[in-house]
């Protein structure tokens, strides 16, 4: 599919009524399933933090032995009602990644990658430190991957409907992430937008618990995505 061909919105071609979500406060879950997930939020990534700590250490090691710079990487993200936050993960990238100023998507067997910080990514490692993310209550274990304002703005300018997904809080795992891998296209970029919207139209606990088993299985088990 080529952006220019694109003329549906993704509420369009998935074929739904999406209506019901066009105020910011709209639930599809009930009070008590909300309450019930950020309570597990809460709790489990208190208990992360506690149980990685060891791997927070190990990782600090390697990156700050293998070039000295900064070992947690910040950047500011959008999420929850359309506002910004700062995304903390561990730095898989030189620190000249972006020197010229300019946002990028990372590449397979992108150059700017370090050793550790491939190893990282491969393993999907780089993310422990967003369980800060979501202890503070910016993001949850479950919603749609958050992208920074450069890269939401152009997907608007193709889709407006990006902006049904400020109902929620950006997730650690999604399925989108799990089955369309990481986004280094606008098409792959088009086509996360759809899962993540179709999750926002089927969301439920049960699919935030199917959605977390399979991302850790998968990792567990060496997939690539």
């Amino acid at each position: 599919m080529k952006i220019e061909e694109e003329t549906k919105t993704v509420s369009e071609t998935l074929e739904v009524d999406m209506g019901d979500f066009d105020t910011p406060n709209r639930r599809v879950m009930s009070a008590a399933a909300s309450a019930t997930k950020r309570a597990f939020d809460v709790l489990c990534s208190l208990l992360g933090l506690i149980v990685c700590s060891p791997a927070f250490l190990i990782v600090y090691i390697l990156i700050k032995k293998e070039d000295g710079g900064p070992v947690i990487f910040r950047q500011e993200r959008i999420g929850y009602g359309g506002r910004p936050f700062t995304l903390y993960k561990f730095r898989s990238m030189t620190v000249t990644s972006e020197a010229d100023g300019r946002p990028a998507l990372c590449q397979k067997n992108d150059k700017r990658l370090t050793r550790i910080g491939r190893f990282l990514r491969e393993h999907h490692l780089d993310e422990l430190p967003q369980l800060w993310n979501v202890l503070k209550g910016e993001m949850s274990f479950v919603g749609y991957r958050p992208e920074r304002k450069f890269f939401v703005d152009k997907i608007k300018a193709i889709d407006p409907d990006y902006e049904l997904l400020y109902q929620i809080r950006p997730g650690l795992f999604s399925s989108a992430t799990l089955y369309n891998g990481y986004t280094d296209t606008m098409e792959k970029m088009l086509e996360r937008l759809r899962m993540d919207l179709d999750y926002l139209y089927n969301r439920s606990l049960w699919l935030d618990v199917k959605i977390i088993f399979q991302t850790v299985y998968s990792i567990l088990s060496g997939k690539k995505f």
